[in-house]
C-alpha cells in the first residue's frame, strides 16, 4: 500500500478533474500540473523503484493519446490527466488499471446516459449533462483512479 498511497493523496484532484469535466466538458491544465508536481514530489520522498517504466508507460499513453486527440476522438485534458495518472500506477498493476479503467468507462458511459434522461439535471447547464455534448472522460478518468487503490488492495 505504501507504493499507492501518493494516488491515494491525489483523490482530491481526481474529484476535481470529474467536476470540471461534467460541469465545463474540460480539464483544466493546472489540475495536470497538480499532477505532476504531486508526483515529482512522491518521487523526491520516496522514488519509486519503477521509475523508468512508468515513465515509458505514462509517455506511450500520452502519445496514443495525442493521436486519439488529432482524430477527434478525445479530449486533450483527457489526454493529459490520463497520462499524469498512469504515473501513479505500478508497472505491475498496469493491466489490472486497464481493465479497471475499461470498466469505469462502461460505468460512466451508462451512467451519464441515464442521468441526460432526467429533465431537470440536463436543464442546469452543465455541458456534460447536455445530450448535444460527447462524454466527459474525466468521470471514468477520476473513479478508475479513486478506485484503483482500493482494487489493488483486495
Amino acid at each position: 500500500m505504501a507504493t499507492l498511497a501518493p494516488l491515494v493523496l491525489l483523490a482530491p484532484l481526481l474529484c476535481a478533474v470529474a467536476y470540471f469535466d461534467l460541469r465545463y466538458m474540460r480539464i483544466p491544465n493546472w489540475l495536470s500540473l497538480l499532477a505532476l508536481a504531486a508526483f515529482a514530489l512522491a518521487c523526491l520522498i520516496a522514488p519509486p523503484v519503477d521509475l523508468g517504466p512508468r515513465l515509458i508507460a505514462a509517455g506511450a499513453v500520452f502519445l496514443l493519446g495525442f493521436a486519439a486527440f488529432a482524430l477527434g476522438l478525445i479530449g486533450g485534458g483527457d489526454v493529459k490527466i490520463l497520462a499524469c495518472l498512469i504515473l501513479f500506477i505500478p508497472v505491475p498493476g498496469l493491466i489490472g488499471f486497464a481493465r479497471l479503467f475499461a470498466l469505469s468507462l462502461a460505468i460512466g458511459i451508462a451512467g451519464l446516459t441515464l442521468l441526460r434522461t432526467i429533465r431537470p439535471l440536463r436543464e442546469i447547464g452543465w455541458l456534460g449533462l447536455s445530450e448535444q455534448r460527447g462524454f466527459p472522460m474525466g468521470i471514468s478518468i477520476a473513479l478508475a483512479g479513486l478506485a484503483y487503490p482500493l482494487v489493488a488492495t483486495l
